[in-house]
């Protein structure tokens, strides 16, 4: 990996692993979900957002130092399937939370 210099080289890796490790629970979650909930949602199919999270991964895996406009995007693709896409396909797979 990069060698990192001084408190914001330290707080810019420690920003892309939290997000690296966000965007692999994603990518799990993604491959362990049935692929018909997906449509059920009204959602990108399966294959379509495992290849976003796949590719998001790699960006911030082998992307260059700091965080660049690359990471960017592939922190927000991570963050609409969490904050949109799991949640929905929770809630289709066990029902609505009472």
């Amino acid at each position: 990996m990069e060698q990192v210099y001084g408190l914001t080289g330290w707080i810019m890796l420690a920003l892309r692993l939290l997000a690296l490790g966000a965007t692999v629970f994603a990518l799990v979650h993604a491959v362990r979900q049935r692929s018909d909930a997906f449509t059920a949602v009204d959602k990108l199919t399966k294959p379509i957002w495992l290849g976003i999270l796949a590719v998001a991964a790699l960006l911030l895996l082998v992307g260059s130092s700091g965080l660049g406009l690359l990471a960017f995007i592939a922190i927000i693709a991570t963050g609409i399937y969490l904050a949109d896409v799991r949640p929905k396909l929770d809630e289709v797979q066990r029902g609505p939370r009472w």
